[in-house]
């Protein structure tokens, strides 16, 4: 399969040059003209690259990746922005992209580092470990003291947002923001699942891991005896 990449740039004469000559490459492409439509796209589905233009409607590329990282989105991000000046790159680096490239470019140059961006990131060990639990984000698969963890997409989602961010401590607006998007839920709905997550990751040999700080959020660490 080739490579996967998300398009977010609301010119569109360039944005059809740019998915065309991915597309002739064998890349698979798919184009948002506006920053939340971008942001859409990239929190549903899974891409190998983001392209980013800066300026776009709506929000901004550093703006978009910034949501995409406190999200717990870890895709690597090229920024394409025709302000190149030292001030502008620091920003976007900060708000967590990976590589720039100033207006206008080469093709063959964006097509160097897309393919640069995408096998450092498939080299990369695509799991994450806390304490005791290891996570795989390709396949899916939790593993706590070597006993696997079968979880629900949406428990799935809450425990991945807590191990990106461990040992900081996630908000419940984050966590509702991440799973359900605008359409957040009831503040019990959350600690509904939040106990169902807690049944199957802090199971009585083990000591727990999920902790919940009152008025302030959760973290996923080794709870010290004396925080209880």
């Amino acid at each position: 399969m080739g490579i996967a990449v998300l398009l977010v740039e609301d010119d569109y004469d360039l944005a059809a040059a740019v998915v065309g000559s991915l597309e002739l490459e064998g890349f698979i492409c798919d184009h948002a003209a506006n920053g939340p439509h971008g942001y859409e796209l990239a929190s549903t589905n899974t891409y190998d690259v983001l392209l980013l233009d800066v300026m776009l409607p709506g929000l901004s590329g550093i703006g978009v990746c910034e949501k995409l990282r406190k999200d717990g989105v870890t895709t690597p991000i090229l920024m394409l922005t025709a302000r190149d000046t030292l001030d502008d790159k620091i920003s976007g680096f900060n708000a967590g992209t990976d590589d720039y490239l100033t207006k206008p470019f080469n093709m063959e140059e964006l097509l160097l580092r897309i393919r640069a961006l995408s096998k450092r990131f498939s080299r990369q060990s695509r799991k994450l470990s806390v304490v005791d639990l290891e996570m795989n984000l390709d396949t899916h698969e939790a593993i706590r003291s070597g006993n696997p963890i079968q979880l629900t997409p949406t428990e799935w989602k809450l425990l991945e947002v807590l191990a990106v961010h461990s040992p900081k401590v996630v908000s419940r607006v984050q966590l509702e923001q991440t799973v359900w998007g605008d359409s957040i839920p009831s503040q019990s709905l959350l600690k509904v699942y939040l106990n169902k997550l807690r049944k199957k990751v802090d199971i009585p040999a083990l000591p727990p891991i999920i902790q919940t700080l009152p008025g302030v959020g959760v973290v996923l660490k080794l709870v010290d005896d004396h925080e209880e």
